[in-house]
């Protein structure tokens, strides 16, 4: 399988890269991105894109891939609901665009958010958003798109958000964790077990097309 991440420095496109180097059954991945990750790998390659509006010129370079898992996103706070639709629905349809048309029997794998709001009427402007991003990726023509809805996200191995806000919430609950993982397991998984539902999803597939942290869970094994 080949496989394509957006996103891959953020914590969750960290642990689906990290994944996705390490499964024996996946022997090339591009990641997508404005910089670089300054990894290096046989299996690994990079583009770096500034325009995350329009994908087409890149047509030549992701064609005859099997799966994208498109993690990229930002947190809402603060910001316009123009601002977030720009980067939240808009980046991630743009991208599926041009990929369901040089790749129709791809997998399309996008990170959304438990409490997204599928009716996209909500007074809640992030999981509306989201909502519409969801909604709208489901429609376009792949063999298959999934929906992946973590609540809380434990980094594993050496992992770490680039939000302050959020390092500093794991470091506080880190200890914690294992009883919220027992009290919420609909709500708690880690980028470990993520990354590899993800994978296993995009390979096998699911049963269904919109998955909670409990699936993720299921799914790896744990």
């Amino acid at each position: 399988m080949k496989a394509i991440v957006f996103g891959a420095t953020g914590m969750v496109g960290q642990g689906v890269l990290r994944e996705c180097l390490l499964d024996p059954e996946i022997t090339q991945v591009l990641v997508i991105g404005r910089g670089t990750t300054g990894q290096s790998h046989p299996k690994l390659k990079e583009i770096a894109h500034k325009n995350f509006e329009d994908f087409s010129p890149l047509e030549k370079e992701v064609t005859g891939y099997d799966a994208c898992f498109f993690c990229l996103g930002v947190p809402s706070a603060g910001m316009a609901e123009a601002d977030y639709r720009r980067m939240t629905r808009d980046f991630a349809v743009a991208a599926a665009t041009t990929l369901s048309k040089v790749n129709p029997g791809m997998t399309f794998v996008f990170i959304s958010g438990a409490g997204t709001d599928s009716t996209e009427k909500g007074p809640i402007m992030w999981a509306r958003v989201k909502g519409e991003a969801e909604n709208a990726l489901l429609k376009m023509p792949f063999k298959a798109t999934y929906v992946f809805r973590p609540g809380i996200i434990q980094p594993l191995d050496g992992i770490v958000s680039r939000v302050k806000m959020y390092n500093l919430f794991y470091t506080v609950t880190r200890p914690i964790m294992p009883l919220l993982k027992w009290l919420f397991p609909k709500y708690v998984t880690t980028t470990r077990l993520l990354a590899q539902a993800m994978i296993k999803v995009a390979r096998d597939g699911a049963s269904k097309r919109i998955l909670e942290s409990s699936d993720f869970n299921q799914l790896a094994g744990k």
